[in-house]
């Protein structure tokens, strides 16, 4: 039932994007991420693990860890709008402190995407995040800042999937 939901609802923004003509996206952009997986940070192990969009959502976990010890987490969560999904992120320190205040959260919009990466861009305009599968056992982060009237993008993390 679940999955025949998710279809319906990409179907609907099909619809809608092909009666007018922009592209919205949707979390099947982002549904590639989905698993758990491995890499370094820093000098220290970083783990994620994604699970599958389910209704309006996709939800994400990053673990940071130097001297097996946590440095922090980072919560993701994806959530479907009407102009595309929004990234929502919280991080926090040991013993589960946030960063940002309460209420709020680092708020990032779709700009597009294509097979296996989306590319979405913070609210101030002032960073972009491309999520991209590069092969079937690899994931990688990468950000991106304006230099010189262009965005120039780095890997920020990579990852294996984990079994």
């Amino acid at each position: 039932m679940k999955k025949l939901y998710f279809l319906f609802c990409l179907l609907i923004t099909l619809s809608v994007q092909a009666q007018t003509g922009k592209k919205t996206g949707s979390l099947a952009d982002v549904a590639f991420m989905e698993g758990r997986w491995l890499g370094t940070f820093n000098g220290g192990p970083i783990e994620a693990a994604w699970i599958a969009p389910v209704g309006d959502n996709l939800s994400g976990f990053m673990r940071m860890m130097k001297d097996n010890k946590v440095t922090m987490y980072e919560m993701l969560i994806f959530e479907q709008t009407s102009e595309g999904p929004i990234v929502l992120v919280k991080h926090f320190k040991p013993g589960l402190i946030g960063q940002e205040e309460k209420d709020k959260s680092d708020r990032y919009r779709f700009i597009e995407a294509s097979s296996n990466r989306a590319l979405f861009e913070k609210e101030d305009g002032s960073i972009r995040i491309i999520y991209e599968k590069r092969g079937a056992n690899q994931l990688v982060i990468q950000r991106g800042q304006p230099k010189d009237g262009n965005w120039a993008f780095s890997d920020l993390f990579v990852f294996k999937r984990v079994n």
